[in-house]
């Protein structure tokens, strides 16, 4: 008989880039309720001082995870983390002939270079803990999708950098990817709102018939997702790729 509850995080200290809104939020929503203390770390400061405010044991940083001054400040105020959520980024649409340089290398500077500064500072503070690094990725970085040249690329490269610390590091922590698909949040939002003003209804429909399952997936199924690859329960999950998305890849 199990006497133990499944997916408790007591003790424990989390970090969450993007942290203030839409699967950050949830994510930090849902460790918080499993009994880690967390770190939300978002370029809207504001934000991530009014979530903390409500959840015990959390800190709030404003933070531009593209700028390595800091990133250093932020890791600087922290001496113990067990779990590292790699979540801040960005969005794109537009074909390799659409996308100018000045978008690829922002693409690049939050969703790769941005990633890959936060992980640096982590590593040593997740080593010490044996913790857990979960990077999120998208579909977007397994599959083709027509018009988000930049972004593929940019998530793709998510992927890579997942296997490939795995690898580095396989019995002293571990390292481990989410691909949602298509998720209801700020992040679709500002999308539509961009790209498709004047037609959203009609645009929200396609997004939710993109997914076999018929629907936008909720930013607290991401977040679970993260919680049980951050607990114990996951021990074996070592450099995955965990789609959530529907259906999509499957079809």
């Amino acid at each position: 008989m199990w006497m133990t509850t499944p997916f408790r995080l007591d003790g424990r200290v989390a970090l969450v880039t993007g942290g203030a809104s839409g699967i950050g939020e949830s994510t930090v929503r849902v460790l918080t309720a499993a009994g880690a203390s967390v770190h939300i770390v978002d370029l809207n400061g504001e934000s991530a001082a009014k979530l903390a405010a409500e959840l015990p044991g959390a800190v709030a940083h404003g933070c531009d995870i593209t700028s390595a001054e800091q990133v250093a400040a932020v890791f600087a105020a922290i001496p113990k983390l067990d779990i590292l959520v790699n979540n801040a980024g960005i969005g794109h649409v537009g074909s390799i002939e659409e996308c100018a340089p000045e978008d690829f290398d922002r693409l690049y500077r939050v969703n790769v270079f941005g990633l890959f500064l936060v992980a640096k500072a982590a590593v040593p503070l997740l080593l010490a803990s044996h913790g857990s690094m979960i990077n999120i990725a998208s579909v977007a970085g397994l599959i083709g999708i027509k018009r988000r040249f930049g972004y593929c690329m940019s998530k793709g490269a998510v992927i890579a950098m997942t296997k490939q610390l795995a690898v580095e590091y396989p019995t002293q922590m571990r390292v481990n990817c989410i691909a949602p698909g298509t998720v209801d949040s700020p992040f679709v939002e500002s999308y539509l709102e961009k790209y498709h003003k004047h037609e959203k209804a009609e645009m929200r429909v396609q997004l939710n018939q993109r997914q076999p399952i018929g629907r936008l997936g909720k930013p607290e199924e991401i977040a679970h997702m993260v919680l049980y690859l951050a607990s114990d329960e996951a021990g074996f999950v070592q450099g995955s790729t965990q789609t959530i998305d529907g259906g999509w890849t499957a079809a």
